[in-house]
């Protein structure tokens, strides 16, 4: 494997960032200007990086928290933020409301219709919706006490199995479609 410098080497760092798996949509939320994006806010590619669009967000409650693009559509796109799950289907030109609540993760299911949101009020929280119809079902979390799920991802070539991340940098997996999970990592360590 080899990796190309794209750009904005020492001018820029996403802390919130996201790629289309199938698409090459990449958004990110720039806080500080740089060469290519003369404003903070909700910018995107569909050209490795070449050109940068600003989306103007109208809709969208607070700063990005985490960011996940659809999978194969670039014009879908989810923002969480301190006060919820934000959804756009214009390339952030606008967004609304999915889920209210502090929102710490997101992330698309690879077959598209799922879309992944961790939270914590009080507790720490994992739900799936079916985002096109909001059916929403709430997934059974390993024991985290005042740990909260920061980071999701599944699996491309086992799509049963799903990874979290926790902001104790603890790490779970479950090959079972979530029904259990494993620790891989506790508190930084494997």
């Amino acid at each position: 494997m080899t990796w190309t410098r794209l750009g904005l080497e020492g001018e820029a760092d996403f802390h919130q960032l996201a790629a289309g798996y199938g698409s090459k949509a990449v958004y990110v939320y720039n806080h500080e200007p740089n060469s290519r994006m003369p404003d903070p806010g909700i910018f995107f590619t569909l050209n490795d990086g070449i050109t940068w669009q600003r989306a103007p967000a109208a809709g969208l409650s607070g700063d990005p928290a985490c960011i996940a693009v659809h999978p194969e559509n670039p014009e879908i796109v989810a923002v969480g933020t301190k006060s919820g799950l934000y959804l756009s289907s214009d390339a952030g030109d606008s967004f609304h409301a999915f889920a209210s609540g502090q929102v710490l993760a997101v992330f698309f299911d690879l077959d598209g219709r799922h879309l992944w949101y961790g939270s914590y009020a009080e507790a720490p929280a994992l739900a799936r919706i079916e985002w096109r119809t909001g059916e929403q079902h709430r997934i059974a979390l390993p024991p985290l006490g005042r740990d909260a799920v920061t980071y999701i991802t599944q699996n491309p070539a086992s799509r049963d199995e799903y990874a979290i991340a926790t902001s104790r940098r603890s790490v779970f997996l479950s090959r079972d479609d979530c029904k259990s999970w494993i620790e891989i990592a506790h508190e930084g360590k494997g």
